[in-house]
């Protein structure tokens, strides 16, 4: 009999909901199509994760988590610290989809609030510190400042191609450095 590996079963259904999340969203996600995409079957989603929602919240959660291992932010510079979130957006595409869908179908839900509350907190006590020092405006609040930054680093990742310029639309350098000077701008002081 062939002993089964719980964890590499569960990489699997994570790799395969990241990918049905990110072009569905949770509404339109099927399991059925996540199970077999995974080489496994619904049950196991459900043993693991206790439903579709927390299957997303897995996947969701551990994106937000290697975000912010990372060290993009730089409250003495968040003109620069858009661009490198537009850059991350830019290089994972999945990302930015299952952002958007978190933000159209999870945003509000308690258990999502919290492990982003934490990991943003420390975002919003920086970008303090830098208004009392004067290095970034105090008109808005922090924690508008950041959601706003979040907002215009992922523009494209939200825009409809239709909507989008085709002069700028083939160039991730020029919507870049719109994104730098869009933030530059919002935060000077």
């Amino acid at each position: 009999m062939v002993e089964r590996d719980a964890e590499a079963t569960k990489r699997r259904l994570l790799e395969a909901a990241t990918a049905e999340f990110a072009a569905y969203g949770i509404a339109g996600a099927r399991v059925d199509r996540i199970a077999t995409a995974a080489r496994s079957n619904k049950a196991q989603i459900y043993h693991y994760f206790d439903s579709k929602e927390g299957l997303f919240d897995a996947v969701f959660g551990a994106m937000a988590k290697d975000a912010a291992a990372s060290d993009y932010f730089d409250a003495a510079d968040l003109a620069e610290t858009a661009g490198r979130i537009f850059d991350s957006l830019e290089s994972s595409p999945v990302a930015g989809r299952l952002s958007l869908w978190y933000r159209l179908e999870r945003a509000g839900d308690a258990r999502t609030i919290s492990a982003l509350g934490r990991a943003n907190g420390v975002k919003i006590a920086a970008i303090r510190i830098a208004q009392r020092a004067g290095t970034v405006t105090d008109v808005l609040p922090a924690d508008a400042l950041l959601g706003m930054i979040l907002m215009i680093a992922s523009t494209w990742t939200a825009l409809p191609a239709d909507l989008q310029d085709a002069s700028i639309n083939d160039s991730a350098n020029a919507r870049r450095d719109y994104v730098v000077e869009a933030v530059r701008r919002i935060v000077a002081p």
